[in-house]
């Protein structure tokens, strides 16, 4: 074949091949202009971080009249870029609510400069916004549906995993002028010190409401329920019961009776209550050991076992605490992770992580007619410990610990219909004006359950107080709460859940940024156990040498016996030095061991994360030149 035939073949396909990227380019651009128009996504993200929570869905479908959306943004130039790609992707969610609710739900977003209507309107809403260079900086959102509207003052960019919720959540509260009734029974100041008519000059001041029952009060209308109680009220539509400690029977009956009419009935009882002991107000030196709470009459009605004196043990789930002899895993504090939740519940499918500081556990009795569901559980690396044993440290816990290869139940829901636990009807009252009252107000007592009701129990209190949920911070002088873990999201997921918000308790918390390395998490577990199982045999290692000192100190005689019993101790001390000097090589062996196995693990992640993905295209290069030579040589 002559050159020229060669040239004209080359130059045939050079011109066929653009010919086809030109054609491919319109074609490319005529599907963009024509799918333009189609208002489609897809959401690839493991916690579908762009798409709304069924939960929202409904509420938004289930409006009776629109709701607005308005979101206050500064756009300065002094604005941190951080901020500039948090308000996207808050517009981002807004213009999915925009999407999905329809007609039902309207966006807009301002930008308040300096002076401007925008900015009174903005503060005409109570968006206080930050100063920020010559100017404030507004990052609001206010949502109104006709002459009702709910703010939140500030978006918090560590609360972005709430979000959604917050969304929802005022939607639902500006679309019902009715709060719904939670009563709450607790032998702690869970709604704040009640102040004296006339107190004294030097008293203090009463000790405020717990954030979580604060928080709530926004939702719902919050009612002590004193005791004794006679009564539940009808009105009310879940009861919370908070550490209950030496109820009288008038008081059981009244929840008794209450539940059997299908109420809703959540309670948090405690082995040993750290808030408590933190919070009573005796000197610290005459405080006793703070007793712990339990319901046995009315669990044994609703087939609930439940040991007050004792508390789980949880290798899996220690936390990493300051104690006396410096950072250590205290086996008592669980950090529940979401491989102890269950993932087919609602209420606990989006939860990540929980602490239940020193908590019991239950054991549900099956029924027939009575649906139990597991919410929380420990590991199979737990155990049941004497809660006197939990005063004396990590050492008395390990050497108590032994595991019973069985989850035990921290936190359980109970559906159906219950068995009184009064059959003999109402016990009588304690006074004879309550007796008087109870008879002129008393209907005929249930036996069994008109309707079904819902029972959640949960083996630990001190997880909602302050100190163990929630941090608080200062956002541009704005005092605000950020959650420390997701303890608060299942409480208010049960209330929710309990009070007829069920369409609420479908919004999911929103997926977080920072993912745990469960990997490496694993590979810290598995070294605990290793320095456990040492540092309970050097413990048995001591105890043996101490009894030994023991025995010889028993046997002195005279002084030359003396002197030869005090060799024997030289020896038996010395031969406990070499041990302990033993153990403590095996100590740095592990956690060397354990710091290389990380370290390998994050290097595999880094060659993944920045070699492979490059390595992969460099190849599919590598082929189609490859491909692309051969066919231009024959």
């Amino acid at each position: 074949m002559s050159k020229e035939s060669n040239g004209s073949k080359v130059n045939w396909r050079w011109g066929a091949g653009l010919a086809a990227f030109l054609i491919a380019l319109a074609i490319a651009v005529a599907v963009n202009v024509i799918l333009s128009g189609v208002n489609a996504r897809l959401d690839l993200t493991q916690d579908r971080l762009h798409r709304l929570s069924a939960g929202t869905r409904d509420i938004l479908r289930d409006l009776d009249e629109p709701v607005s959306l308005m979101f206050f943004f500064s756009r300065l130039s002094e604005t941190p870029p951080m901020l500039n790609m948090w308000a996207r992707r808050v517009e981002d969610l807004l213009d999915e609510y925009e999407r999905v609710g329809g007609r039902n739900a309207t966006v807009q977003t301002f930008d308040p400069r300096p002076d401007s209507e925008v900015e009174e309107m903005a503060q005409k809403y109570g968006l206080p916004g930050q100063p920020i260079g010559h100017a404030r900086q507004y990052m609001g959102l206010v949502i109104s549906m006709g002459d009702r509207h709910e703010t939140i003052p500030f978006l918090d960019l560590r609360q972005e995993h709430l979000l959604e919720y917050n969304i929802t959540r005022l939607i639902a509260r500006v679309s019902r002028p009715d709060k719904p009734v939670v009563g709450v029974i607790s032998s702690l100041p869970v709604l704040g010190d009640q102040r004296p008519p006339f107190p004294m000059p030097n008293m203090p001041p009463p000790a405020p409401a717990w954030f979580a029952f604060r928080d709530l009060r926004k939702d719902y209308e919050v009612r002590e329920v004193s005791t004794p109680a006679q009564r539940i009220e009808r009105d009310v539509d879940a009861l919370i019961v908070v550490h209950p400690k030496e109820l009288d029977d008038s008081t059981l009956y009244a929840i008794d009776q209450y539940l059997l009419r299908g109420g809703s009935v959540m309670v948090f009882v405690d082995p040993v209550s750290l808030v408590e002991a933190e919070t009573s107000p005796a000197p610290a030196h005459k405080r006793f050991h703070p007793q712990s709470s339990d319901l046995p009459r009315l669990f044994e009605a609703w087939g609930v076992q439940y040991n007050p004196g004792k508390v789980v043990a949880d290798l899996d789930a220690a936390t990493r605490l300051q104690g006396p002899n410096g950072i250590e895993d205290n086996l008592l504090w669980l950090s529940l992770r979401q491989a102890r939740m269950n993932s087919e519940d609602l209420l606990t499918s989006q939860i990540n992580t929980v602490l239940m500081p020193v908590a019991g556990s239950f054991r549900v009795d099956e029924s027939p007619d009575v649906e139990v569901t597991t919410l929380l559980s420990s590991s199979e690396s737990s155990a049941l410990i004497d809660a006197t044993t939990a005063q004396f440290g990590s050492e008395a816990i390990r050497r108590e610990f032994a595991s019973g290869m069985t989850p035990l139940t921290l936190a359980a829901r109970l559906h159906g219909r219950f068995k009184t636990a009064f059959p003999d009807g109402r016990p009588p009252a304690e006074d004879a004006e309550a007796e008087e009252m109870a008879r002129m107000t008393e209907t005929a007592p249930l036996k069994e359950s008109a309707m079904p009701g819902t029972v959640i129990v949960v083996a630990n209190a001190d997880m909602l107080f302050d100190h163990f949920c929630v941090r608080e911070v200062n956002m541009f002088g704005h005092r605000a709460y950020t959650p420390m873990n997701d303890n608060l999201t299942l409480f208010f997921g049960m209330v929710e859940q309990l009070a007829g918000g069920a369409a609420l308790t479908a919004v999911r918390a929103r997926g977080r940024t920072n993912r745990p390395f469960d990997r490496v998490d694993d590979i810290e577990r598995k070294a605990a156990e290793r320095y456990m199982e040492e540092e309970m045999r050097l413990q048995k290692k001591w105890e043996t040498a101490q009894n030994r000192l023991r025995e010889l100190e028993t046997g002195r005689g005279g002084d030359d016996q003396r002197m030869f019993l005090s060799r024997q101790q030289q020896e038996e001390i010395e031969r406990f030095r070499e041990q302990v000097a033993h153990t403590q090589r095996e100590l740095r062996l592990v956690r060397r061991k354990r710091n290389e196995d990380i370290e390998r693990l994050g290097l595999k992640i880094k060659i993944a994360n920045i070699g492979l993905m490059p390595s992969l295209v460099a190849v599919a290069g590598l082929g189609f030149w490859f491909l692309r030579r051969r066919g231009v040589g024959r």
